[in-house]
């Protein structure tokens, strides 16, 4: 894979942590897709016992995971310690927090990497990953380790960034040099071919594109600040822009204004697929295999 699809995990979880207080004012397409994740999880049945919420942020989901699935253990899980802090301050404290916990229902916080996850072999019943993918390194690290925490017929559900994401604003850039100024995204069928290669089954993958509008370069790039979303792509540009190089960028941007405002386009691709109920092939003495079927749980 290209070393431009690579993030430096320090700055990319230092950068998350400094927007933590300013996300949730700037996250309005990330509520937007993980609405739209959950209209497409209106069609699938399952009765988790446990669900890890991988790249909680924070905490977005956690309210809907845990009504949709009442009796199940919602794991959060992000990369960087100051989301986990304000998903933890959502859920509140006190009374509160006693009755749910007593009921079962209280979420437990777990900050590690989903390319590395610190969770036992088959303990999750379903993955749901919403625009979290696209920070990784390599999304096959990620789906290895969905595929081995997942139980025989768990669920996986993301969504995450595809190859025209920030399209506008990249070739904005072009116009200064030829350096990476905007993080790069995976194709949907890579990604596909990525979930078949590490174990998962049955993908289901579609895409859209969003189209955020803005009144200036400024604001989109104070918005991109305030989520988190900063280039840490390896090979990236070190250097200050100066005055003349942002200009230029403003400049070419403006020629994407329609109808008074300036777009921000999001390629938006959402899959789910499940882990086989079939456990990998065991041999009998006389080296035939024996396979060994699993029925999902209801």
């Amino acid at each position: 894979m290209s070393k431009s699809f690579h993030t430096e995990k320090a700055a990319m979880r230092a950068a998350f942590d400094k927007a933590a207080t300013s996300y949730d004012a700037a996250a309005i397409l990330q509520r937007e897709v993980a609405d739209r994740m959950f209209e497409r999880l209106d069609y699938i049945k399952v009765n988790p016992v446990t669900v890890l919420d991988a790249g909680c942020g924070t905490g977005y989901c956690a309210p809907q995971l845990q009504t949709l699935y009442k009796d199940a253990q919602l794991i959060e899980l992000d990369l960087a310690p100051g989301m986990l802090q304000v998903a933890k301050a959502k859920e509140g404290g006190g009374l509160k927090k006693l009755w749910a916990s007593l009921r079962g229902q209280g979420a437990a916080y777990l900050c590690a990497d989903i390319e590395s996850l610190p969770l036992a072999d088959e303990s999750v019943d379903v993955i749901w990953s919403s625009l979290t993918l696209q920070w990784c390194n390599e999304p096959d690290a990620a789906f290895a380790e969905f595929t081995r925490v997942l139980k025989p017929g768990g669920l996986l559900m993301f969504s995450t960034l595809g190859p025209d994401t920030l399209k506008e604003l990249r070739a904005s850039f072009a116009a200064v040099d030829n350096k990476e100024h905007v993080n790069r995204f995976i194709d949907m069928h890579d990604l596909g071919d990525a979930l078949v290669k590490n174990g998962l089954s049955t993908p289901v993958m579609d895409m859209e594109y969003l189209t955020m509008t803005y009144e200036s370069a400024k604001a989109i790039m104070q918005d991109l600040k305030d989520i988190g979303a900063h280039n840490v792509a390896e090979g990236r540009s070190r250097g200050m822009l100066g005055k003349a190089a942002w200009q230029k960028i403003v400049a070419k941007y403006e020629t994407f204004r329609r109808d008074g405002l300036l777009p921000c386009t999001y390629e938006v691709v959402y899959g789910h697929a499940w882990k086989p109920l079939t456990k990998p092939a065991k041999k009998n003495a006389d080296g035939s295999q024996i396979i060994e079927f699993r029925p999902r749980q209801a």
